[in-house]
């Protein structure tokens, strides 16, 4: 099993286009080769490879800012000498002056198959600068960790935003190579656009979109393995709620909990609500104390979601209905518990974080309506799954 940066570094015949090109990388920590060595180090160490630029996205390129809306500055790579843009900083678009240093960039991101990762945007913002000013796109191609599966309602018109590039649902099945490939479709852009496929990647082959033999490197400072790769399509949402989603511990966006809460009865409710919604992992009863974020210090009771091990069942695994049914047992609970946190969310001031994440209100009404049953939410969600999964698989690659 090769990733997209594998292929390019052993061939040199996939290399020949970018002779003479002044090259550019947009890259995290995860963007490694096999070996580990990072992809900025692995193309500098290539003769026949003129790399001008890197740029950095979210957390930036060396991951070093924990938390959303901390920003990055651009800075000049001490071992390399070539300047390194933000694109979370000053800027989430790439300007002019960036645009000028390169012919070719080659983004190198590792994703995890959720609309509201950053990474799928700012991808789609260097494709329109890209089609801009008359450069070309290559994506050295890596694994979606969450697979295939398809799942929650598609963005709506007029909440697009830094973490909704497009009307896709929350979970959309694709790699990054693939989705630039919706994107120019989607969005009707004239570039020159190029993948550097993975070789021997099969989603729904043993690990389920994560190949066993690869090692995981955090692509974000709280996405620290596979289980919250599964996962973070559900648990994202809590970013949007008073609950901590686990971020000040060791097992960030893989739970829920807080001071006020009991976990066994909110279990107990989700079960008589959608046990259906339940299938396809193992729920448990923790406690913990954040030691930074959310109820910092303070001891809270919640439920960790293990997506690993023999409780797991790819196809019936449902994160984003799971956290749904999770929040509404809370409302249920605990009447006029105060779920949603009211704060300045990527960039969103005058939207509900909770309905920004979710790329529209339906969802949130969905959880306040104390009549509303499981199959309400079906019903909204169900015709977005089937036509998203059936149009996305024409830009399928493997």
């Amino acid at each position: 099993m090769k990733f997209g940066i594998d292929r390019l570094i052993e061939d040199v015949d996939l290399r020949r286009p970018l002779a003479g090109k002044r090259v550019a990388l947009l890259a995290h920590p995860a963007s490694v080769t096999r070996d580990l060595v990072h992809s900025l180090d692995a193309l500098s160490a290539l003769d026949d490879i003129n790399l001008t630029a890197a740029f950095g996205p979210q957390h930036g390129l060396r991951g070093d800012k924990q938390d959303n809306m901390i920003e990055s500055p651009d800075f000049n790579d001490p071992v390399h000498d070539i300047p390194v843009f933000s694109l979370y900083g000053e800027v989430r678009r790439p300007t002019g002056q960036s645009m000028g240093t390169f012919d070719v960039v080659l983004i190198d991101l590792q994703d995890l198959g959720c609309r509201i990762y950053t990474f799928i945007t700012t991808l789609r913002y260097m494709l329109e600068a890209a089609a801009e000013h008359g450069k070309a796109v290559w994506v050295l191609d890596r694994p979606n960790p969450a697979g295939r599966p398809v799942e929650g309602t598609l963005l709506e018109d007029g909440w697009e935003s830094f973490v909704g590039a497009g009307p896709m649902p929350m979970r959309h099945g694709l790699t990054m190579g693939e989705m630039g490939r919706w994107m120019i479709s989607h969005f009707d852009l004239d570039v020159d656009y190029r993948v550097i496929k993975m070789q021997g990647w099969q989603p729904e082959g043993p690990g389920y979109g994560w190949p066993e033999d690869r090692i995981w490197i955090n692509p974000s400072p709280n996405a620290p393995n596979v289980n919250m790769a599964r996962a973070y399509a559900g648990t994202v949402m809590l970013e949007g709620t008073m609950l901590s989603e686990g971020r000040g511990t060791t097992r960030p966006l893989e739970l829920f909990g807080a001071p006020d809460i009991q976990a066994r009865p909110v279990i107990a409710e989700m079960q008589r609500i959608a046990p259906q919604w339940l299938e396809g992992c193992l729920l448990r009863e923790i406690w913990f104390e954040p030691t930074f974020h959310k109820h910092q210090g303070q001891l809270c009771n919640g439920v960790q979601i293990h997506a690993e091990g023999p409780g797991y069942d790819h196809a019936a695994f449902r994160p984003w209905r799971l956290q749904a049914v999770a929040l509404k047992a809370i409302a249920n609970l605990h009447d006029g518990y105060e779920l949603w946190r009211d704060f300045p969310y990527e960039y969103e001031n005058d939207k509900l974080a909770f309905d920004v994440i979710n790329g529209g209100p339906s969802l949130r009404e969905w959880i306040e309506n104390r009549s509303s049953t499981a199959d309400d939410l079906d019903a909204i969600a169900v015709p977005d799954e089937n036509s998203w999964a059936a149009m996305s698989e024409e830009f399928w690659l493997y």
